[in-house]
This record gives structure tokens, sequence and C-alpha cells, in this order.
């Protein structure tokens, strides 16, 4: 899949391709189907399938104090949209000088002269111009006039008639329900960093840690998880059980929120090193302990009780 970040710059072998556009935060079920219908459309017309999303969020923009909601960072997402099957994918920086076009500029601007699309595909609820003014209605208007045509995708919906959304899978990860979350992404919802220097505690009880900063993912709730950690060894991932604990370590009176993550059978030096962290479920939320014995005998059953929920549960 080829990156491209700004749209003005395209080179022409690149123009005339069916278009996904939206912001794609965890790339879930019902993203997934839009991304699939530009794939299958572009298929049918002989042309490039692509993606446009924005970096950062709209929301992070217009909202900077908000707390922190991404369900994929940005590496994250482009991982998942390339192994939809998309061929290029658009990384447009979000900026106030981009918030300011209109929707007819963004349509004649960026669609028409930039990408020089020729279908669009987009959810029933998609909106893009300043303050919004551009619904899908408007979209097909202007790409009548324009000469691409648009294709609109109703919600994706569970058997039980919920919608498949990120205000759901942001829910079910805040009140610990991971396997919730992983429904509704079609895979385990990752957190993923650079491995960090803590203070080697869990080294001394026999526990060794990779730590992540979460920095602007989603938080979910506080406490121990299984988890399965990615390693990156070329073009493939190196997938290793493990254990984790998200959150302040009151025990420690540490009042920085972090990701600690315990592999199994591993020895291996991981500071510095990329670290995918898929967890898996939920196993008890997090509390104080008297000291260190009762920490250390406490970690131990996690780590037991996380071997069985992955022994049940099969990578892939």
């Amino acid at each position: 899949m080829r990156i491209f970040r700004h749209y003005e710059e395209i080179p022409a072998e690149f123009h005339g391709g069916v278009i996904a556009l939206g912001n794609f935060d965890g790339v879930h079920r019902g993203h997934q189907v839009v991304i699939g219908q530009a794939i299958a459309r572009a298929r049918a017309l002989g042309v490039p399938a692509a993606v446009m999303t924005f970096d950062p969020h709209p929301r992070r923009l217009f909202q900077p104090d908000q707390a922190p909601f991404a369900l994929s960072q940005l590496r994250t997402k482009c991982r998942h949209i390339e192994d939809l099957g998309v061929d290029y994918l658009y990384l447009q920086h979000f900026d106030r000088d981009f918030a300011s076009k209109t929707a007819a500029e963004f349509v004649t601007q960026v669609l028409c002269e930039g990408l020089r699309v020729v279908h669009v595909v987009v959810g029933d609820d998609y909106v893009f111009g300043a303050k919004r003014s551009g619904s899908v209605e408007v979209l097909q208007a202007m790409a009548a006039d324009h000469g691409f045509g648009v294709t609109s995708v109703p919600p994706v919906r569970d058997e039980q008639g919920v919608i498949f959304s990120s205000t759901r899978a942001r829910a079910a990860l805040t009140e610990g329900r991971p396997q919730e979350a992983a429904f509704v992404l079609g895979r385990p919802w990752e957190i993923e960093g650079r491995v960090e220097h803590g203070d080697k505690r869990g080294r001394t009880i026999g526990f060794p840690t990779a730590n992540i900063a979460l920095g602007d993912f989603q938080r979910p709730a506080a406490g121990v998880y299984a988890v399965r950690a990615g390693l990156d060894e070329g073009a493939e991932t190196k997938w290793i059980d493990g254990v984790a604990n998200y959150g302040r370590r009151p025990t420690f009176d540490k009042t920085d929120e972090l990701l600690e993550v315990h592999l199994f059978d591993f020895n291996g030096d991981l500071y510095g090193q990329h670290l995918r962290v898929q967890m898996i479920d939920f196993i008890r939320p997090e509390r104080t302990f008297d000291g260190l014995d009762a920490l250390k005998a406490q970690i131990s059953a996690d780590a037991d009780q996380a071997r069985i929920i992955l022994a049940a549960q099969p990578a892939g």
C-alpha cells in the first residue's frame, strides 16, 4: 500500500481511483464494510482502491483538551487499512487551514483536482467541509455536477441490531470488556508503543515487565489483563503470551498511568523496541496490596489465570 500525505502532490498515475472517506478510528467492522465496498467497486471498474483519512483526528484539533480517545494510533490504523487490501492511503494533515475549506472547495480542490476520483464511498452519516456543512446528500449533488459517483453505506449492525461504532468499542474498553471491543473491531484491541525504562521493580520479584506509556490511546479500565504482545521480526510479527497491568500502581504510590506487560517464558531485552499489545481479556481491577509478598502472590495467580484464558483463545 502506498501512502501519500498531500493531495496537491499526487502523481498522475495514482489519479482516478475509488476512494473511501472517513476518520476510521479503530477500523472497526462498520468501517471495514465501507472500505470493502470501495475495494469491490474499484476492482469492478479496474481502477485503484484508496482511502482518505485525517491526521490528527479532527476532534483533537477542535477539542484539544479532551481526554485521550484514539482506538488506534496512526501506525496501527495504517496497518489495519493495508490488511484490507487497499492500494493507496491518502493521509491528509488536518489543520485549521484544511478545516476551513468549504464543502464545495473540498469536492473541487481535493476530490476532483487533487485526487481525480471516479467514485467515492462513505458512511451515510458522513459530513465534510467547514462547520460540517456538507452531508451525503450535498456530496451526491456535487458529484453529479462533477462526474463522479457516490455510494452511501448504511450503518452495519450485529445480529441483535446494534450498530458497530467507535463509541461502542470505547465504552466496552472503559468498562473492562475487551472481548466485546474485539467483537466490534473484528480483532483484539491493540496498544502499541516503545518500551520505556521503569523502576525495574518487577524483575526483583520475578516478574520483569515491558513498560509502555499510552499517549493518546483510549484508556481501558484499570486492572490486570491477559494479553498477547507482538514483536516485529522483519515483515513478520512474533506473538508472545503474557499478563499486563494498566493503571497507576497504587501499591507504590504512583500517579502516572502505565501499561506494564510481563511476557511468559521470555528473557530478551525489549528496551527501546516497538511492542504491540493485544488486550485479550480482563482478569481483575487494579488494587492496593499490603506489601511485595502479597503483590507477588497475586501476580502469580494472575499469570496462571492469563495462561488459562490464552490457551482457550489461540492466536490468530
